[in-house]
C-alpha cells in the first residue's frame, strides 16, 4: 500500500514504562473499519485476545441502541504494528503532549481490550447508522511486530475484578427487575434492614441475612410470566408474597428484632440461603399463576417444614452437598420439590423427572 496513505488522529501523547502511547477519540463508524484484523483465524500463539464470544455481541449492541441517551463505554486498547509519527501542536514544551498521530494504512491493529465492544458497535451501526458520529476513546500502544500484545492483554486483565452481582444490581437504574429488587429490600417487612446491598456473599459475622443478588434472583423467578398493569402493582405483589412467607419463618423475625444473630441463622438453617429463596420464588410463581385466590392458605403449611441444616435426612443432596449449601440448578429444583411436597402441590413433569433421578428412579 502507498505509504502516503495514512490515518490521522488528534491525540494526546503519554509515557508508560518508558514507552510512548497515544489516546485519541475515534468516531464509532471508523471502529469496524480500523480494526479489521480477524483474530479468530490466528493461531493462539499470535492471538492477543480471547476468541470472540459471539453470544455476547447482540446483548451489548442492544445496550447501545436501547440506551441511546445514556450508554457508557470505556476505552478500547489496541496495539499498532507500524512506524508512526506524532506532530505536536505549537512550539512550547507544554504543548508537546498534544498533537496529530499519523498511522500508515498498512499498519496492523490488534485489540488488547475491547474486542466485544468493537463487534457490538459494528452491529449497532447496522441498525442505527446515526450513532456513527459519536466517539469512543482508543488507547494506541506501539508494538512493532506485535511482540508485546499478549503480555499486554494479560497485564490489562491481571488485576481486573468484576463487581459483585449485588453491587451491579444496586447501581443498575435502567433494569426494571433491579429497581424492583432494591424497592423490596427497602419496603418489604421480611427484608428490611437485613439485606447486604454491596456483596454477593456473606461473612459469618455479617449482620445481614440475605444478599441483594439472592433476593433479585428469587423475585425475578417469582414474577416470571405474571402480568400487572403497572410496575408498582408488580412490586406490591412481590412484597406481599415475601411478607407472607415471613409469617412462617420465625427466625427471620428474630434476626430483625436482634434476638438472634444473622450468622447463627445462616449457620443453622437453610431458609436464609439463596437456594431456598430461589426455591420459594419458584413455588410462589406457580401459586400466583395457578392458585391466585388461595395461595396464602397453601403457604400456611410452611410451618411444617424443618429448615434445620442438621436435618440431613431431608436436605442432604437437595439443598446440601456433603453438608454445604449448594445453589446449582438441580439443587434448586430438588429444594423446590421438597417444599412443594410438604405443601401438597403436585410436581411438574420436569420436577418429577429430577426427583425420580435423585431417589433412584422410584416414583414418589
Amino acid at each position: 500500500m502507498d505509504p502516503s496513505f495514512e490515518y490521522v488522529f488528534p491525540a494526546i501523547r503519554g509515557i508508560q514504562a518508558k514507552r510512548e502511547y497515544y489516546v485519541s477519540m475515534c468516531p464509532l463508524h471508523l471502529i469496524p473499519k480500523l480494526f479489521l484484523f480477524d483474530e479468530e483465524e490466528m493461531v493462539p500463539e499470535l492471538r492477543a485476545q480471547r476468541v470472540l464470544n459471539k453470544s455476547r455481541i447482540p446483548e451489548i449492541a442492544r445496550y447501545i441502541i436501547d440506551g441511546r441517551d445514556d450508554y457508557v463505554f470505556s476505552a478500547i486498547t489496541a496495539s499498532i504494528d507500524a512506524s508512526v509519527t506524532f506532530q505536536v501542536f505549537g512550539d512550547q514544551p507544554k504543548s508537546s503532549k498534544v498533537g496529530i498521530l499519523h498511522i500508515p494504512m498498512s499498519a496492523k491493529f490488534i485489540i488488547n481490550d475491547g474486542q466485544h465492544r468493537r463487534a457490538a458497535i459494528e452491529m449497532a451501526l447496522q441498525e442505527n447508522p446515526d450513532i456513527g458520529d459519536e466517539t469512543i476513546a482508543v488507547v494506541f500502544f506501539l508494538d512493532k511486530g506485535l511482540k508485546r500484545s499478549q503480555q499486554m492483554f494479560a497485564d490489562l486483565n491481571r488485576y481486573a475484578i468484576r463487581p459483585s452481582r449485588s453491587l451491579g444490581i444496586l447501581y443498575d437504574h435502567r433494569d426494571e427487575s433491579a429497581k424492583l429488587s432494591k424497592l423490596m429490600a427497602l419496603k418489604s417487612v421480611a427484608f428490611k434492614d437485613v439485606v447486604e446491598m454491596d456483596k454477593s456473599t456473606l461473612s459469618p459475622r455479617s449482620r445481614k441475612l440475605f444478599t441483594l443478588s439472592a433476593i433479585h434472583t428469587a423475585t425475578v423467578v417469582l414474577l416470571n410470566g405474571i402480568d400487572t398493569e403497572t410496575e408498582e402493582e408488580k412490586a406490591s405483589l412481590a412484597i406481599e408474597y415475601w411478607d407472607e412467607i415471613d409469617k412462617y419463618i420465625p427466625e427471620w423475625r428474630l434476626v430483625r428484632s436482634r434476638q438472634i444473630t444473622a450468622g447463627d441463622v445462616r449457620q443453622d438453617f437453610i431458609h436464609s440461603h439463596g437456594v431456598a429463596l430461589h426455591a420459594l420464588g419458584k413455588l410462589g410463581n406457580e401459586l400466583l399463576l395457578q392458585h391466585s385466590s388461595q395461595w396464602k392458605i397453601v403457604l400456611q403449611k410452611l410451618v411444617n417444614i424443618d429448615w434445620s441444616r442438621s436435618n440431613s435426612d431431608l436436605w442432604e443432596g437437595r439443598a446440601l452437598i456433603v453438608g454445604r449449601v449448594s445453589k446449582s440448578h438441580q439443587n434448586v429444583i430438588l429444594t423446590t420439590n421438597t417444599i412443594k411436597m410438604y405443601l401438597g402441590i403436585k410436581l411438574k413433569p420436569e420436577e418429577q423427572s429430577v426427583e425420580n433421578e435423585f431417589i433412584g428412579g422410584t416414583n414418589v
